[in-house]
């Protein structure tokens, strides 16, 4: 009964992973990762044993939103009514995001090889699994992991104990999983020309008779009520991906900007503020928009800009838009050349 139900459940997992083979979007975490386990052995009838015990660990890389291959080596032990066996054996792992989030559900066919150690009989055969499980991430470089495994083990016609050759089995895997490298943020669709309201003169104060004192308009920069220049904004199509290095898109923009700095009498001092979305690690964004920052702070001083020039890092705070919209998040991936009064 084990057996036949166990079967149909693995030929629907495994029936699932097609349609949904074409509904990855674009994910940008590939990294590898290593994941140690321990294991709970539920023993199928067929052994006349008892329920085991075990461990092992996983070699894995994430290959895109939904999938992840991995390499698994593990051991087992378990007693039975003809003595203690050892299970030593590993699998090629084929594991299918449901989606992914901080929590993560998945399912998982394997196949593999296996040694039964029974006294003084050793026999290998062949394995395959089927199962569910999930992963919960409690950092970029952490998570929990768990999953429930049916096993079909045959050991072609090599009797380890009397009776068959056939064994089904259900395993519990708990574990941890440790990606390496900083993790990648999701890049979405930026929107360049977002940029908050500028403060306006209120009605009763009235404007000097220059009110930009020397200050001069720059192609493509805001400027407030009067016309003065009051901000510049990069957003994160500016950017290489996870990087501080400027794509063409930026030196345009900044070439043009040097040249009317060059030629501006005022020399108005400028503040470079690096910003992040909520995706990520805090400390992998604080560090990443202070980069970007002074990216752009070393350009315009390699193009011979003579302004007072500082670059600050601010990470996720100070949103412009809602970081629970990917919209939003990418408005907020951005650094701002702020006119300093």
């Amino acid at each position: 009964m084990l057996k036949k139900k166990s079967l149909t459940i693995a030929s629907l997992i495994g029936a699932g992973f097609l349609p949904l083979v074409q509904a990855a979007d674009q994910f940008l975490d590939n990294r590898w990762y290593i994941a140690p386990f321990a294991s709970y052995l539920n023993t199928g009838g067929d052994r006349q044993a008892q329920d085991g015990w075990g461990g092992g660990l996983g070699v894995g890389k994430i290959i895109d939103q939904h999938f992840n291959v991995e390499l698994r080596g593990f051991y087992q032990g378990f007693d039975g009514k003809y003595g203690a066996a050892n299970l030593a054996g590993g699998t090629a792992d084929l594991q299918y995001y449901f989606f992914r989030d901080k929590f993560s559900p998945y399912a998982v066919i394997a196949a593999g090889g296996m040694n039964t150690s029974l006294g003084s009989k050793n026999v290998a055969g062949v394995i395959g699994e089927a199962g569910l499980g999930f992963s919960y991430e409690l950092d970029d470089n952490f998570l929990i992991r768990s999953d429930v495994r049916y096993r079909y083990n045959n050991n072609m016609n090599s009797h380890v104990q009397p009776g068959t050759t056939e064994f089904n089995d259900m395993t519990v895997n708990v574990g941890f999983v440790i990606p390496f490298g900083e993790k990648p943020q999701r890049t979405a669709r930026a929107e360049s020309h977002y940029t908050p309201p500028a403060p306006v003169t209120p009605v009763h104060a009235a404007p000097p008779a220059d009110p930009c004192h020397g200050k001069k308009a720059f192609k493509g920069g805001k400027v407030d009520a009067h016309g003065c220049p009051v901000r510049l904004v990069l957003r994160g199509e500016h950017f290489k991906y996870d990087s501080a290095e400027l794509l063409p898109a930026a030196t345009e923009i900044l070439d043009g900007l040097a040249k009317d700095l060059i030629n501006d009498p005022d020399k108005a001092e400028i503040e470079a503020r690096g910003y992040a979305s909520s995706e990520g690690g805090h400390e992998y964004n604080l560090r990443l928009s202070e980069r970007r920052a002074h990216s752009v702070v070393k350009y315009l001083k390699s193009k011979g800009v003579t302004n007072k020039l500082i670059a600050k890092g601010f990470g996720v705070s100070n949103p412009v838009a809602d970081n629970n919209t990917e919209q939003g998040r990418a408005e907020n991936r951005r650094v701002e050349l702020i006119w300093i009064e």
